[in-house]
């Protein structure tokens, strides 16, 4: 219990922890938009005014310079523990914008194999792009990484309580942008960089494998725009690819619905923004130059259809793309870590060591 409640308050006091990357007056300066000296929670962004009470501490309606000074500068609360055989470099910005939802964490192997830059690892998270945080990627990759064959990345973004599409893709490609620009320093290999995300991060690592020549989901973030934000290789753990036709397979959720997590990212009802819906979704971007793509999903998923990764899978072998489906019998959504792990393995292995055999499709049981 005394575990929960501190990932609770870590997450809770996340966006001013983390923004002490910049100086506390630094940030007041940038978060304070009319300049009157004060912040309002309108000014805030929306991942930090869940701290706003706690900050305003003579309860006057708004936070003073001295306010937020003294929040930044209060006794800091202990690291979340450190996976064994890897050292975690945290809360890196690379949009520099300030906002803590736009930073990424590097998950370096304590020994690595040979001397040469390793291939990357990118984890995005899911919680239906309006949840979730970069730390639960951290333990997704830490294995892989604690071989001394890879780097690891956990990479944040904005989520739609802050900004709709395409803020979301935006923050992703500035993320791998900014890998590249920095790939030397940390011994990472540019070349080399493979995205794997579950759900919601199953959709963003999907839209960076379709859509790395479309110029209109690029975005201006960061200072690497000269970089390419393509990538090797695509482990998609249950992640819509055509959100028009999540409805045609009902289950717990109606995505349809205005108040959906697909409505929400999009800011409007989905099948009254078709258009809009339709680059948004992984489908309409497949070409034959999209990388290489693994797929892990159950076939009772309530939450994402199966039908999503069938589809998508199919489309991009259509066009000649490497694809790879998973299939968990009877799984759900949220399948245990331990299912596609060794595909997954094998997977990475391939397109970014050169290791191994193109995988089959597979059907496994769901290990529950």
């Amino acid at each position: 219990m005394k575990k929960i409640i501190c990932s609770l308050l870590l997450l809770m006091l996340a966006p001013w922890a983390t923004a002490q990357q910049a100086s506390p007056e630094a940030l007041f300066k940038q978060w304070d938009k009319n300049k009157d000296g004060k912040l309002l929670p309108g000014e805030l962004p929306q991942s930090a005014r869940r701290n706003f009470a706690k900050v305003d501490t003579n309860k006057d309606g708004a936070i003073s310079l001295g306010e937020h000074v003294r929040f930044l500068k209060r006794p800091r609360m202990a690291q979340p523990r450190q996976p064994k055989g890897v050292n975690v470099l945290r809360d890196i910005p690379y949009a520099d914008t300030g906002n803590p939802r736009q930073m990424l964490d590097l998950i370096l192997p304590v020994k690595r194999v040979g001397k040469e830059p390793l291939p990357v690892i990118v984890f995005i998270h899911g919680g239906g792009w309006r949840n979730g945080n970069k730390s639960s990627g951290i333990n997704r990759v830490a294995g892989l990484v604690r071989t001394g064959r890879y780097v690891g990345v956990s990479i944040g973004y904005r989520l739609t309580g802050e900004a709709i599409w395409p803020a979301q893709i935006h923050d992703c490609k500035a993320a791998i942008r900014w890998l590249r620009g920095n790939a030397k320093k940390h011994g990472m290999d540019p070349d080399r960089i493979a995205v794997w995300g579950s759900s919601a991060g199953g959709h963003l690592v999907s839209m960076l494998g379709s859509s790395g020549g479309v110029k209109e989901l690029e975005g201006k973030l960061g200072k690497h725009l000269g970089q390419s934000s393509r990538v090797t290789a695509v482990v998609n753990y249950y992640g819509p690819s055509a959100l028009l036709q999540m409805d045609d397979h009902p289950g717990k959720m109606k995505h349809n619905a205005p108040n959906s997590p697909e409505s929400l990212l999009v800011g409007a009802p989905i099948q009254e923004a078709k258009e809009k819906t339709r680059q948004i979704s992984p489908l309409t971007h497949v070409s034959e130059d999209d990388a290489p793509h693994l797929h892990v999903h159950g076939t009772k998923d309530p939450l994402v259809p199966f039908h999503q990764s069938q589809i998508y899978h199919a489309a991009l072998k259509k066009v000649g793309v490497e694809s790879t489906l998973i299939t968990v019998k009877y799984g759900g959504h949220n399948a245990p870590r331990t299912v596609g792990e060794n595909q997954v393995r094998l997977f990475l292995g391939r397109h970014l060591r050169g290791e191994g055999e193109k995988l089959a499709d597979e059907t496994v049981p769901t290990n529950r």
